[in-house]
């Protein structure tokens, strides 16, 4: 505080460093615009719905590493490290090793596995400067984006190629990551049309066990991609953009895996009025992934290896019908190639699967009167696994005062089967006995979501936000149990039901405060209840703990502050409540914790700039995810120097 107070005497020449921080003040924060929510530009003061925003200028002063660290600066989710490549990510619980009720988008790109309705983070990087925003939603968004936006979706927007140009080079290393370096470069190849390419490559360490050997957990990955966007009227613009990427990880239970791919998308947009647009998007991509397999008792040890083909089109448009209705509409089509090469330990029936994801949606925004709205809309999607599925949503957005304002919703949402609920095998059905089996009958996951929200500015230096919510599950995942077979007695193959329901509720609560011009501070808790339970007369060998390893309560500080002489601090202190996590139907935990991030940055120049940032600085180490025991994780304390020049 004392160097605050400082900072803010200092003179005119010194208030460069401030200009960002200055550019995002609390009421600036509140008319950022979201797109998230509605699909459609609106400021975060108006979204009927909890969201978080982190700019890319939060980005950058976090000092963050990677995608997943960033999204430790949301209240909204709960973040955990399961290793050096691993992350456990989450909104409004069910936390796990699988987790599968959260949607992920890149510019337009879902990026999740049907191998299991999730995300392998590691695969999601950038250069982090080139990122514009990340939109945070927590709540159910089946209405708009279909099924696994389940629990909330997470948006990641990148930068246009026209706001990236020059030459930024990005390279430092310490504890870890070990060493990383990154370029960029963009252009213009006509007044109109602007580019960018990239490139960038990171080395990781291992981690330690418990008793401070290595993990064996190290990776290292590179990635490059390109860029452009063009207006070639003042109606219609266009993009086209790819990535290609190649990661190698080690594996606690030995060996290698190594993942590489790559994705193209292009997207045309045209205006067609003031009050009425179209988009149509497409993209490719293509994963390969070799994993190595562990043997156990009825299996040796082998290779998995799946090939993954996406093709997607999907088209918008918006409208308005009279003076009282905004309607926006859309189709969509998504086609998958899956080839798996079995590993005796693990296996996937069929090998080659095709499947194909018709959707359309609508959504109609009804003024009932200046300050309030009615938003109404569904969605309708039609799997291989499970047909028709249906996802509606409504949502009233009441503006009772200047700059403050209720929300309220009720949401469907679905998580549809994936090919671990339906055709995974372990071993596979050559050897003698298997194991686990997925469900024939595996039916989707439903939710049916209660929310009630405020978001306001409560001066001109303060603004704050408070989300709750009731959600209730039904068809939740369960581990069913076969009768004993006549020989062995043994209840096997087990096998995936939908033999679980209950209940979650909560709230998050944020602020914002900004003491002075050069010191903003940020404070967010959250509070999840949960209540799963098996339905009368079904069992789960699991006993309803598989999907639940969430913390009760979090609680974050983060404080911004630029010092004399274009110096800046920011540091992030957080508290997570103890997790209970699954072992083989008991119940485990995770010790709390609380831990520190810290950046230290220096702007030289325009062209240049020093920092020194730190991760988990409380703790030696400490576990952050996994069943206690000898083979549990735990993070290590990590600090590095980076060097940025732009051009």
């Amino acid at each position: 505080m004392l160097l605050a107070y400082h900072a803010g005497a200092q003179t005119a020449d010194d208030t460069v460093s401030t200009e960002n921080l200055k550019k995002l003040s609390v009421e600036e924060l509140m008319d950022l615009e979201v797109t998230s929510v509605s699909k459609r530009p609106e400021r975060l003061l108006e979204a009927p719905a909890s969201v978080e925003v982190i700019t890319g200028e939060d980005i950058r002063r976090s000092g963050a590493p990677s995608i997943p660290a960033a999204l430790r600066l949301t209240n909204n989710l709960d973040v955990a490290q399961k290793n050096s490549h691993e992350w456990v990510i989450s909104a409004r619980g069910f936390s796990s090793d699988v987790g599968n009720k959260l949607l992920v988008l890149s510019d337009g790109r879902t990026v999740y596995t049907p191998l299991f309705s999730g995300v392998f983070w590691d695969r999601q990087d950038y250069i982090l400067e080139d990122i514009d925003r990340i939109e945070v939603i927590s709540g159910p968004g089946g209405a708009l984006w279909g099924a696994n936006a389940v629990n909330g979706v997470i948006n990641i927007t990148t930068k246009s190629a026209k706001d990236t140009q020059g030459l930024y080079l990005d390279a430092g290393g310490g504890m870890d990551p070990h060493g990383f370096a990154g370029v960029r470069y963009g252009g213009s190849l006509a007044p109109d049309v602007s580019y960018r390419v990239y490139g960038k490559y990171s080395d990781w360490d291992h981690n330690a066990l418990a008793d401070g050997s290595d993990a064996h957990d190290a990776w290292h990955s590179g990635q490059g991609g390109f860029r452009i966007d063009a207006q070639p009227s003042t109606r219609d613009s266009l993009t086209l953009q790819g990535d290609f990427y190649h990661n190698g990880e080690e594996i606690q239970s030995g060996g290698v895996s190594t993942v590489s791919g790559g994705n193209l998308l292009g997207r045309w947009s045209q205006t067609l009025s003031d009050t009425s647009g179209l988009s149509l998007q497409t993209y490719y991509d293509r994963t390969h992934l070799i994993l190595p397999v562990p043997g156990f008792a009825f299996a040796p040890a082998g290779t998995l290896k799946d090939d993954l083909d996406t093709y997607d089109v999907d088209f918008q448009h918006h409208f308005q019908l009279g003076s009282h209705s905004r309607i926006l509409w859309g189709l969509g089509y998504r086609y998958t190639h899956d080839v798996v090469s079995n590993a005796p330990a693990l296996a996937f029936f069929p090998t080659t699967l095709d499947q194909s994801l018709f959707s359309g949606f609508v959504q109609d925004e009804i003024p009932l009167r200046e300050d309030l709205a009615l938003t109404v809309g569904t969605k309708v999607e039609h799997n291989d696994y499970t047909g028709f599925e249906v996802e509606p949503s409504t949502r009233l957005q009441w503006n009772f005062a200047d700059r403050q304002s209720l929300w309220g919703a009720v949401s469907r949402a679905v998580r549809a089967p994936s090919r671990i609920d339906h055709d995974i095998s372990e071993p596979g059905p050559d050897y003698l006995i298997v194991i686990l089996k997925g469900g024939q009958n595996f039916r989707s996951e439903t939710l049916v979501a209660y929310e009630l929200g405020y978001r306001g500015q409560l001066g001109p230096k303060a603004g704050a936000a408070l989300s709750t919510f009731y959600n209730v599950y039904d068809d939740l995942r369960s581990t069913s149990i076969s009768p004993p077979d006549p020989i062995f007695h043994l209840p096997f193959p087990f096998f995936f039901a939908n033999n679980l329901k209950g209940a979650t509720w909560g709230f998050e609560l944020s602020g914002d405060l900004q003491p002075l011009d050069r010191w903003r501070l940020h404070a967010g808790y959250r509070l999840l209840e949960e209540n799963l339970h098996i339905k009368p007369g079904e069992v789960d060998f699991n006993n309803a703990l598989n999907e639940t390893a969430d913390p009760q309560q979090q609680i974050s500080l983060r404080s911004s502050v630029d010092l004399p002489r274009q110096v800046q601090l920011d540091t992030d202190l957080r508290w997570i409540d103890s997790r209970r996590i699954n072992n083989s139907g008991v119940a485990a935990h995770v010790p709390s914790y609380v831990d520190l991030n810290l950046r230290l940055g220096w702007n030289v120049s325009h062209a240049l700039e020093l920092s020194l940032a730190g991760e988990n600085l409380l703790h030696d180490r400490h576990a952050e995810y996994g069943v206690p025991g000898p083979q549990q994780i735990e993070i290590e304390r990590t600090v590095w120097g980076r060097l940025v020049c732009r051009f």
